[in-house]
C-alpha cells in the first residue's frame, strides 16, 4: 500500500502536539551552526550515523542505495507512525529537547508547525536553496517558509479518476466543469440509487484542496499573526457547490480508505475519485478488479479552464537536535535530488516533485494496462503545471484537521449546510489559536 494513502488520514491530536508549537517558540534551542555546501561533501567523506523517520515504502530501499554509495554513513530507518502519529512523537521530542531523529518526513500542511517550533534547520545555509529550479513551484513554495526548511519529495496535483465501464454503461461523459460533474452525479444516482459518482464522509484532507482549487484562501499567516476566513469567496464557492452533492444525497457516505470504500471501488458502486496524482498507483495495487476500466482526466473546474490544487505530499527536513546537521543535510540532498534516489522512489509508485522526472518521456509515456493503455502521467504532469498559487496552511493545521469532524463533519452527518459547518470550524480555530498565543484576525 502506498504511503500516500495514509497521508490523507487525520486523527485526534494529543495535547502534547496541539499545544507544542507555541510553547517551543521561545525555547532555548541553539540554532545549528552555519555551514556551506562544502560541508556536506566533507560530511559524506568522514561518515557517521543518522536516524531517519519516514513512512514512505521506498525509505528502506533509498537508505540502502545511499549507504551503498556512501559506505561511511549508517542510516537507521524508523517508521515512527504515519502522519499525526509521527508528529505527536516528533513534537514530544522537540518539547523534551531530545529524542528527535536527524531527518524526518513531514507533510506540507504540517511543516509550518515545526518551523514555528524552531525545530528545523534552515537548509539555505548549506546552499540547498540553489536546488529550487529542480522542483515544481507549488512544492517548493511549501518548504520555503522564510528559509528552506525541507526538500520536497513528492507532489499530489489533483486529478479525476473515473470508471470508464460504469460511465459507458450509464451513458455518462467525462465532466470538464463542476456543473457537469453534479449533473453526472444526478444522472447516475437517479438511474441506480445504489450507485454514486463519488464519496465523501467529511475529510479535511479532501475539502481543503477543493477549497484551494475553488479560489479559497481562508488562511493567512505572518509569524504568529494568523487570519482565518472560512467564508471567503472561494471557500463559499466550494461549499455551495458541494452542498449540491451533499444535501440531495448524491455523495456516498463512505469514509475514504475504509473497507467499504475499497469494495465500492471494486464493484463500481463509486464511479469516480477526485484525488492526488499519487492515486493511480494505489488504485492499481488495491483494486485489481478494476483492471482495464479506470481512466484519468483533469479535475473539473468552475469554468472549464484547467486549474487544480495539491492534495497531499511531503518533504523531508533536518531537525536541530541532530548531532551532525551537515551529514543529515547531505543525506537529504541525496534523498530528494539525486536521480538514483528518485528512481527508487518512482519504482515504489511515488509521484515526483522534481521537474526533470515530470518532463521525462519515459515517465510521461507510461501506459499501464490497468488504465486501458492510457498515458496517465501526461494528465498528471499537466495537472502539476496548473496548480493554483497562494494557498497557505495554518501553523496549527494538524490540530485544525483533528477538529474538522466535530464541526464541518456535522453537516455531512445531517446532510446540512457546509457553510454553517465552516463557520463552526472557524469559531473553534479562532478560540484555539488565541489560547495558544496567536494573534487571530
Amino acid at each position: 500500500m502506498s504511503t500516500l494513502k495514509r497521508r490523507t488520514v487525520i486523527g485526534t491530536v494529543p495535547a502534547a502536539l496541539a499545544t507544542g508549537a507555541l510553547a517551543a517558540c521561545g525555547d532555548d534551542t541553539e540554532p545549528a551552526a552555519a555551514g556551506s555546501p562544502e560541508d556536506l561533501d566533507a560530511a559524506l567523506e568522514r561518515g557517521g550515523k543518522l536516524t531517519y523517520w519516514t513512512w514512505t515504502p521506498s525509505g528502506e530501499a533509498q537508505a540502502a542505495a545511499f549507504t551503498a554509495q556512501y559506505p561511511n554513513v549508517e542510516v537507521e530507518v524508523v517508521n515512527a507512525g504515519t502522519a499525526t502519529d509521527e508528529y505527536t512523537a516528533l513534537q514530544n521530542a522537540v518539547a523534551a529537547g531530545s529524542g528527535a531523529p536527524d531527518v524526518a518526513q513531514i507533510e506540507y500542511y504540517a511543516l509550518q508547525q515545526f518551523v514555528l517550533s524552531d525545530a528545523l534547520v534552515d537548509l539555505g545555509q548549506y546552499g540547498l536553496a540553489d536546488l529550487e529550479p529542480q522542483y515544481t513551484a507549488s512544492t517548493w513554495a511549501a518548504v520555503d517558509l522564510g528559509g528552506v526548511y525541507g526538500l520536497p519529495q513528492d507532489s499530489g496535483p489533483m486529478v479525476m479518476l473515473y470508471n470508464q465501464a460504469v460511465f459507458d454503461e450509464f451513458g455518462l461523459t467525462v465532466p470538464a466543469t463542476w456543473d457537469e460533474y453534479v449533473a453526472a452525479a444526478e444522472a447516475l444516482h437517479t438511474a441506480d440509487p445504489n450507485r454514486f459518482l463519488t464519496n465523501d464522509a467529511g475529510d479535511p484532507g479532501f475539502a481543503q484542496p477543493l477549497i484551494w482549487q475553488a479560489g479559497g484562501r481562508p488562511y493567512t499567516v505572518d509569524g504568529t499573526n494568523v487570519g482565518i476566513d472560512l467564508q471567503d469567496e472561494g471557500t463559499r464557492r466550494w461549499a455551495d457547490l458541494w452542498n449540491r452533492m451533499l444535501q440531495p444525497g448524491l455523495l456516498a457516505p463512505i469514509p475514504t480508505w475504509s473497507d467499504d470504500w475499497w469494495k465500492a471501488l471494486s464493484n463500481g458502486t463509486v464511479a469516480s475519485l477526485i484525488s492526488g496524482s499519487w492515486m493511480p498507483g494505489i488504485l492499481e495495487g488495491s483494486v485489481p478488479e478494476g483492471a482495464g476500466n479506470w481512466r484519468v482526466a483533469p479535475v473539473p473546474s468552475y469554468d472549464g479552464t484547467p486549474v487544480t490544487a495539491e492534495n497531499g505530499g511531503s518533504a523531508q527536513s533536518v531537525l536541530k537536535q541532530s548531532a551532525d546537521p551537515a551529514l543529515a543535510a547531505a543525506f537529504l540532498r541525496w534523498l530528494n535530488s539525486s536521480p538514483e534516489s528518485i528512481a527508487v522512489f518512482l519504482e515504489n509508485g511515488g509521484f515526483p516533485s522534481t521537474t526533470a522526472e515530470l518532463a521525462s518521456p519515459e515517465f510521461t509515456g507510461t501506459a499501464p494496462d490497468y488504465f486501458g493503455g492510457q498515458k496517465i502521467n501526461e494528465v498528471c504532469v499537466a495537472a502539476s503545471e496548473n496548480v493554483a498559487t497562494g494557498f497557505q496552511y495554518l501553523p496549527f493545521q494538524v490540530y485544525a484537521n483533528s477538529v474538522f469532524p466535530d464541526t464541518v463533519g456535522a453537516a455531512y452527518t445531517e446532510q446540512g449546510d457546509l457553510n454553517a459547518g465552516l463557520e463552526a470550524w472557524q469559531e473553534s480555530l479562532e478560540g484555539y489559536g488565541e489560547a495558544q498565543g496567536f494573534q487571530v484576525n
